[in-house]
């Protein structure tokens, strides 16, 4: 089985499973909001996790009409939410984790990856 870190997606693949052309790929590159890996050939792959972050983008530019600096914010933020709950879960007892996630499952996020921030606590 391929982790969410292996490089395997060729551009093209990417680009029909995202929606986009790949030269929106090679653009947010460009933008620094993505960083496939290289083959020696110097194809570009991407990883599942690669994918994923993809995804996020298109969402934020074309459903959200979010500009690339605010893309880039805001992914920044995410990520930085997702390292404070990793070092969260490995200081907290289970009892404090247990409440965390049903306070996190009780409030109202908008925006908030409620799944994401419970997986983090409960592996």
């Amino acid at each position: 089985m391929i982790d969410k870190d292996t490089p395997v997606y060729m551009i093209s693949v990417v680009a029909k499973i995202a929606g986009v052309h790949p030269q929106t790929l090679r653009f947010y590159e460009n933008e620094g909001l993505i960083k496939p890996s290289r083959t020696e050939g110097k194809t570009r792959l991407y990883s599942e996790r690669d994918l994923i972050r993809i995804k996020r983008i298109v969402s934020l530019t074309r459903e959200r009409g979010v500009n690339v600096a605010g893309t880039q914010l805001i992914l920044n933020l995410e990520e930085d939410i997702e390292k404070l709950f990793t070092a969260l879960a490995s200081r907290l007892s289970e009892e404090v984790k247990e409440e965390i996630c049903n306070l996190l499952e009780e409030l109202d996020f908008e925006e908030l990856n409620i799944e994401k921030l419970i997986q983090i606590l409960k592996p």
